[in-house]
């Protein structure tokens, strides 16, 4: 058997696990939106759907990266930060240049750059990744901070705005954007050696490296792809607010774990899938809309998306367990 097929294994041990966490989470978009139907008349208005749509979009931008860092049993906790600092020198680089490929350029370089420190931080000096991450979070949030000196960076030129605020045919742009995301994404994870990979390092770390799979090699790729996304997704945050801050990237965090999270890719390794992830997504961004049209306290949604993300890995756990206890 070739190291290709060995590292095909366990992704294919998991596609039931996959198709059984998409259908839950497609039935629950269901119910929500049944639900949400008769809680509010401004539910099924056309420009409230495409705003859903639109804020999902945002976050599974960054949240497409993570999954491919939490198949392998790690997490990236620094991707809100990147995400700020990837905008604001972006921002500065398009306010100073005129160009916004340059700055697009910087985003996506910047973003990759700090995932490549992540990932040579947990393959090379094996510092757990909760750990390294975390410190890069605050590595990359003082950064932000010391290079925009407390100042505002806004007023980008019309066409690097429509990445964001721009409509194509009477829908978002973003929501194009993310479709081509998924389809690609999608393919990688599942057409390609190195998608059958990440689910193997993800189901057996140990057993994936005995078989040929680089896995440290991997982990960096993993890692500099979630970097990477994050870069993406501060240039459609930066065109959708037309303006950049230190804080820009503060809250983004907790919602971009909870998309990946809910959208049923354990925490623990080797199973989930981009779909999930937008439809986790999906979920969550119904939720706080729905919030949003019942006039409920801003200050609840945040509790609300910790108590989701706790039930959904609790879920995680009892399938886990009830997985196990089956072989």
């Amino acid at each position: 058997m070739s190291h290709a097929d060995t590292a095909a294994a366990p992704s294919r041990l998991t596609l039931s696990d996959n198709v059984i966490n998409v259908s839950y989470r497609l039935l629950a978009v269901a119910i929500i939106c049944v639900i949400l139907s008769f809680v509010s008349d401004a539910f099924l208005t056309t420009n409230n759907l495409l705003n859903v749509l639109r804020q999902a979009s945002l976050v599974f931008f960054m949240a497409s990266g993570l999954t491919l860092v939490i198949l392998t049993g790690n997490i990236d906790l620094s991707i809100g930060a990147t995400v700020g600092l990837s905008a604001c020198v972006a921002a500065t680089v398009i306010k100073s240049t005129g160009s916004p490929w340059v700055g697009a350029a910087v985003a996506v370089g910047i973003g990759a750059l700090v995932g490549l420190a992540n990932g040579m931080m947990v393959t090379r000096l094996r510092i757990p990744s909760f750990i390294a991450t975390y410190g890069m979070l605050w590595v990359a949030q003082g950064a932000t901070y010391y290079y925009m000196g407390g100042q505002s960076v806004y007023g980008f030129p019309e066409g690097f705005r429509a990445l964001g605020s721009g409509h194509l045919f009477g829908v978002p742009i973003p929501i194009y954007l993310m479709l081509v995301l998924l389809l690609i994404g999608n393919a990688f994870l599942n057409r390609t050696v190195y998608g059958q990979q990440i689910y193997a390092i993800g189901a057996n770390a140990v057993a994936a490296r005995l078989s040929g799979v680089p896995v440290r090699r991997r982990l960096i790729l993993v890692f500099v792809a979630s970097g990477a996304m994050a870069g993406l997704a501060s240039l459609i945050y930066l065109a959708r607010l037309n303006s950049a801050e230190g804080d820009i990237g503060e809250t983004l965090t907790l919602p971009t774990i909870a998309a990946v999270v809910i959208g049923g890719t354990s925490l623990f390794g080797g199973v989930g899938s981009l779909f999930g992830t937008l439809i986790g997504g999906l979920i969550l961004t119904l939720i706080l809309n729905g919030m949003n049209l019942m006039s409920v306290n801003a200050n609840w949604q945040p509790l609300v998306t910790g108590l989701i993300v706790i039930l959904a890995v609790w879920l995680d756990m009892k399938m886990r367990s009830r997985a196990n206890a089956g072989h």
